[in-house]
C-alpha cells in the first residue's frame, strides 16, 4: 500500500509540473533553500554526487535565473551558491500547486479517514526527522 500511495502522490505531484528544473535540479533548489551560501564541494556531498556534475546543475540553474554565484567572504576565489529571488519565487509556486493537487484529493475523503490521516502523517515526519538526524550524526562520526 505504501509504494502505491508514494506512486499516485508522485502522479499528483507531476502534474504541477517542475518546469523548467528536472528533478536533480529541483533537488539543488531545495537544498540552498536551508543552506544559502553553501559552496560547491558541500552542495555535492550533498547531493551524492561530484563538484563537476554539481556545478554543471547550477550552470543551467544559473541560466533560468533560479541560483546566483557569489564569491566568498573570506577567500573571494571560493563561490557561494544562493537562491535567487526567482528561485524563491518557483519553489513558492511550484508548492502552491502541489498544496491544490493534495487539497483537491483530500476535500474528497471523509472528515474522519481525513484526521486520521493528518495525525499518521504527524507521527511519519516526526519519525522520518528523527531517522534523518540520526543518519547525519551517524556521517560525521564515520567522516
Amino acid at each position: 500500500m505504501t509504494s502505491e500511495a508514494a506512486e499516485l502522490l508522485e502522479v499528483l505531484w507531476g502534474r504541477a509540473s517542475t518546469a523548467p528544473v528536472s528533478a536533480s535540479q529541483l533537488r539543488v533548489l531545495f537544498i540552498l533553500e536551508h543552506n544559502d551560501g553553501v559552496n560547491l564541494r558541500t552542495l555535492a556531498d550533498a547531493l551524492g554526487s561530484t563538484p563537476p556534475s554539481t556545478s554543471r546543475l547550477c550552470d543551467r540553474l544559473q541560466a533560468v535565473g533560479f541560483v546566483d554565484r557569489r564569491p566568498g567572504v573570506v577567500s573571494r576565489r571560493e563561490l557561494r551558491l544562493h537562491l535567487s529571488r526567482r528561485g524563491r519565487a518557483f519553489l513558492a509556486e511550484l508548492r502552491a500547486r502541489r498544496e491544490r493537487a493534495l487539497q483537491s484529493v483530500l476535500e474528497q475523503m471523509p472528515t474522519a479517514q481525513r484526521s486520521a490521516l493528518l495525525e499518521g502523517l504527524e507521527a511519519f515526519c516526526a519519525a522520518a526527522e528523527a531517522q534523518i538526524q540520526e543518519d547525519d550524526a551517524s556521517d560525521v562520526r564515520t567522516a
